[in-house]
């Protein structure tokens, strides 16, 4: 731990070093050092995947959500149609999901009331609430 934070502290000077202070605008100068401390990182440390919160959204899902979030502000007519379009496959997509997930744990919380150890039952249905 101690040595890749060195490693990273070691890597971060030697690149804020050979940009130097240029004088000028203030926002390149911010930009250049954001850009350093990021290229840093994530060269030595690695990128977190930004997960779901829940197990039922799939990649599939964030991908139409992003989609969705382009032509919401499309003013156009194409931009309507293809944000509706893509609105109703997400909630199509997303219900049949939650409907598939609560049925899951439904049945696993059935199968442990019918087996008997009754905390696991509490356990799930603390998780549902």
């Amino acid at each position: 731990m101690y040595a890749q934070r060195q490693r990273v502290q070691d890597t971060l000077e030697e690149k804020l070093g050979a940009i130097g202070c240029e004088s000028g605008n203030v926002e390149v100068q911010w930009n250049n050092i954001k850009e350093c401390v990021l290229d840093t990182i994530s060269d030595l440390v690695g990128k977190v995947e930004k997960g779901a919160r829940k197990p039922r959204f799939t990649q599939e899902m964030f991908s139409k959500m992003y989609e969705r979030r382009k032509w919401k502000n499309v003013k156009l007519e194409e931009g309507r149609k293809n944000y509706g379009r893509l609105r109703n496959e997400l909630k199509t997509v997303t219900d049949y999901s939650k409907k598939e997930y609560l049925e899951s744990i439904c049945n696993e919380i059935m199968e442990f009331q019918r087996t008997g150890p009754y905390y696991l039952v509490y356990v799930k249905t603390k998780v549902l609430g």
